[in-house]
């Protein structure tokens, strides 16, 4: 398989790990960071999305290493129509510069699943009963080993809702869908009583659970690698189904997670079932209500991040918006354009133009996520920029002219502080605008308050959802209610002008 390498990682001595969003994803990075923290430094990049992005991310050298698994690495990654062995698949990911090691002893394959008083025991039996409503999870529906192959295989008609996996098992349990994908090792299936159906023709290849990484991270990071290495086989099914029910049922967050699975491994020589579940049996804490979840030690980090993505974006499109509606104004024949090409831009689905940045940009984290929001910011403050300048009477003009000032100096002097409340205006729409947006960051690793709701997404925590939403709505209502205030302060020099 002929491929370009992935770029050079950044050589600052940091070993960084990645993990998807999905409550396991979480809890193996996690494991991961705790393993190599004693041996190196090391950050762990949460919750970074789909395949697309965060393999994406470590294509650039903005993660060195991931949680993946086989059946995944064969059919989504290196386009394989048929499984293959793990030396097989270090082959084909070399010319990559990539590898995958470590098999850490389970499989988490695919799988479908209905209410426990469903009909259907078998896949083949969805095709021959109707009235089934299947809500599966977006990638699940795109993926080459997901529904387009499982509904050739077993000839289903049906079409399926798009549903986040955070969420379906609730759905399932409203009786808003009836069928929807699961992994093998989900806690929730024993929560919900479903009853999981037989793959009766074979559909399903295993999803054993490894590491996807940069073969310079094990040259990089000899002994934290070599300490990594020793997960090896060390994680049983049970046992993470165990710590995936801690998170998800139990409510503890995902390091105390991994930091118990870790003591009950350093303290025994049990195997790693008994381990694992033994890192599960005490009682289980109060679960934190929603003002712990709200004032934990993570909102001041969190704020921090938010309002510098918000801040550094809407500058960033003050400074190319407002020239760009100057221009507009000024020059009618490219107003159209100039409208319609902004406009355009902040149709760009959001976690698309995201993953676009990641390969462009050859990062995750802060730099590709304030483009996507420079982006969406653009529009109101080039079309209100344009509006205020047109809407300055020509008499002001005229008497500004009169007065000597000519070009330039008429711009600054006279057009712009009148046309200054409404320009405020279209910067306040997209600075609150960013607020909401901004979330979206914590998708490839740029922190904000959508950490909080990536989290929630991942554990269908409620309580979680707010903790980032309230913030986020709290924060918008103070940058608009401070724009109002600057909104008076500017009204003067307007109506002193008219």
């Amino acid at each position: 398989m002929l491929a370009a390498p992935p770029l050079a990682a950044a050589d600052d001595g940091v070993l960084r790990i990645g993990s998807k969003r999905f409550t396991e994803s979480y809890i193996l990075g996690e494991i991961l960071l705790q393993t190599a923290a004693p041996h190196a430094r090391a950050e762990h990049k949460q919750g970074l999305g789909n395949t697309a992005i965060v393999l994406a991310a470590l294509k650039a050298g903005s993660i060195d290493v991931y949680p993946e698994y086989t059946g995944t690495i064969a059919f989504e990654i290196l386009k394989r129509s048929t499984p293959a062995p793990l030396e097989q698949l270090r082959r084909e990911l070399a010319p990559m510069g990539l590898g995958v090691a470590v098999p850490l002893g389970f499989n988490n394959t695919y799988a479908l699943a209905t209410r426990g008083d469903g009909g259907a025991r078998t896949l083949s039996a969805l095709a021959g009963q109707g009235g089934y409503k299947f809500g599966l999870s977006h990638e699940f529906i795109g993926r080459a080993d997901g529904w387009p192959g499982l509904a050739q295989r077993y000839g289903l008609a049906q079409k399926p809702m798009g549903l986040d996996h955070g969420v379906a098992y609730e759905a399932l349990a409203q009786k808003q869908v009836d069928v929807i994908d699961i992994y093998s090792t989900d806690a929730k299936i024993g929560q919900y009583g479903l009853r999981v159906l037989e793959d009766d023709k074979g559909y399903f290849p295993r999803y054993d659970a490894v590491l996807l990484y940069r073969l310079d991270a094990a040259q990089r990071f000899p002994a934290a690698w070599r300490a990594i290495q020793q997960l090896e086989g060390r994680i049983s099914a049970a046992g993470m189904i165990a710590m995936n029910a801690a998170a998800e049922v139990e409510g503890k967050n995902f390091t105390s997670v991994a930091a118990a699975w870790l003591a009950a491994q350093a303290s025994s020589r049990a195997s790693a079932p008994a381990a694992a579940a033994a890192a599960a049996t005490p009682a289980p804490a109060a679960r934190p209500g929603l003002l712990a979840k709200i004032f934990d030690a993570s909102l001041w980090t969190l704020t921090r991040q938010h309002i510098t993505l918000v801040l550094l974006a809407v500058a960033l499109a003050c400074a190319v918006g407002v020239p760009l509606g100057v221009l507009a104004a000024y020059v009618p024949r490219l107003r159209q354009t100039v409208l319609a090409l902004t406009g355009v831009l902040q149709t760009i689905p959001s976690l698309a133009l995201l993953a676009m940045m990641i390969p462009l940009l050859g990062s995750i984290g802060t730099a590709p996520a304030l483009v996507a929001l420079f982006v969406y910011a653009l529009l109101p403050i080039v079309r209100n920029t344009c509006t205020g300048i047109g809407q300055v009477p020509p008499g002001l003009k005229l008497a500004a002219q009169g007065l000597g000032l000519r070009g330039w100096h008429q711009l600054v002097h006279v057009e712009l502080p009148l046309a200054m409340p409404v320009i405020l205006a279209g910067v306040k729409t997209a600075a609150v605008m960013s607020v909401g947006t901004a979330t979206i960051a914590a998708f490839i690793g740029a922190g904000g308050y959508g950490e909080r709701i990536t989290i929630g997404l991942a554990l269908n925590d409620n309580d979680m959802l707010l903790a980032g939403a309230l913030p986020a709505a709290v924060l918008a209502l103070l940058t608009q209610g401070l724009f109002e205030l600057l909104e008076r302060w500017a009204a003067p020099a307007g109506r002193a002008g008219r």
